[in-house]
């Protein structure tokens, strides 16, 4: 068996409303980068990753110009060799980065490929702990009104959700503290709160945030500083008083062990489609285990709910706010706080490609 054909294509999508962290700011557009494996024997694969609408044709360039070559030819079942050669073809240039977003694509490609050949879904081809996974909805809604804030809220529980995380990061901490409180009030005790900073304070002012935020039963801060100081979580770690979610920025799992081995994160937070894919998201999550911590996700809801189904340390999946459901022919669906792995062989993502024609990029 041998790979015979590799497409990659970008594609821009509108958002249906204008979203904003600390750290972007307003967000009217995503990119969707995806990749096709066929082998010669008929079966194909999908992969992608995608942009906060920045850098997605830099991403298509990589794979079509330099890893398709290498691709062509290549026995797609020997998934940890392809691996290694991608990731040292680019080490020089990338070793995370774009480089990491653009392997991802390729090895959720292939995944997905070698589970269809065997007639599995890929939640019970990677090892099949238990299909059903506890879900939040991630929102991305920092300029939001208040009344916006509770409007979207309120529908998020409509639609299922036991859990939700709103943005903090705004200009003064009383600002984000008056929020969370309004949204605690809102959802009541049972409800699951996260909230989100996306790298926007330095170590003092997370701590102190933290301390802001402990009266309204948060479950985990997330991204309170730059994921490179790993010593800064750590300092928020002991002294905030919250548990600290972090790595959608972290590209190996050698940053992982390092934040780990630190005491920086208490959930662990690989995205699968910037770590590299699921050949080393799987090894985040071992690393993980290991430390006695659960595992959590960042973004591509659609594939995270495989690969937490497959592992016996599952946190909760983020249900992210670019979602692909009007390109999808089985979206996601949320039933009583959780989802379901879907059944259908692969990762069961079924993109509808003449809506997505619209969007597409030019190479």
């Amino acid at each position: 068996m041998k790979i015979s054909q590799v497409q990659a294509d970008c594609f821009r999508i509108p958002l249906p409303t204008v979203l904003s962290d600390s750290t972007h700011g307003r967000i009217t557009h995503f990119q969707l980068i995806t990749v096709r494996l066929r082998d010669d024997e008929g079966g194909e694969g999908l992969g992608y990753t995608y942009t906060v609408g920045k850098g997605g044709a830099a991403v298509r360039s990589v794979v079509a110009h330099d890893l398709a070559p290498s691709l062509l030819h290549a026995d797609p079942r020997r998934i940890e060799q392809i691996w290694q050669r991608m990731w040292w073809q680019l080490h020089y240039v990338g070793r995370g980065g774009i480089a990491s977003f653009a392997i991802s694509a390729v090895d959720i490609a292939l995944w997905d490929l070698n589970a269809k050949r065997q007639g599995e879904p890929l939640w019970r081809f990677l090892g099949g702990c238990q299909p059903q996974v506890q879900a939040y909805a991630g929102g991305i809604d920092l300029d939001f009104t208040l009344d916006q804030l509770k409007q979207q809220t309120r529908a998020n529980l409509d639609r299922g959700f036991r859990a939700v995380k709103m943005k903090v990061g705004r200009p003064r901490l009383h600002e984000d503290a008056e929020r969370v409180a309004a949204i605690r009030d809102l959802v009541g005790p049972e409800i699951t709160l996260m909230v989100d900073a996306n790298m926007r304070w330095r170590v003092d002012e997370a701590i102190t945030a933290a301390r802001e935020f402990r009266d309204h039963d948060v479950f985990w801060l997330e991204e309170p500083t730059i994921p490179d100081d790993v010593a800064g979580h750590a300092k928020i770690a002991r002294q905030g008083g919250l548990p600290i979610a972090a790595g959608e920025n972290l590209h190996t799992v050698y940053e992982f062990r390092q934040m780990i081995d630190a005491g920086g994160v208490a959930f662990p937070e690989p995205d699968v489609s910037n770590i590299g894919g699921i050949t080393t998201w799987l090894k985040v999550a071992k690393l993980a285990e290991s430390a006695n911590l659960p595992i959590t996700s960042h973004g591509v809801h659609d594939l995270h709910v495989h690969l937490l189904a497959a592992v016996p340390n599952a946190s909760y999946l983020e249900v992210h706010g670019f979602g692909l459901e009007p390109f999808q022919k089985m979206p996601l669906t949320i039933v009583d706080g959780a989802a379901t792995a879907p059944n259908e062989p692969g990762h069961g993502v079924q993109l509808l490609w003449e809506a997505l024609a619209e969007h597409r990029e030019p190479f």
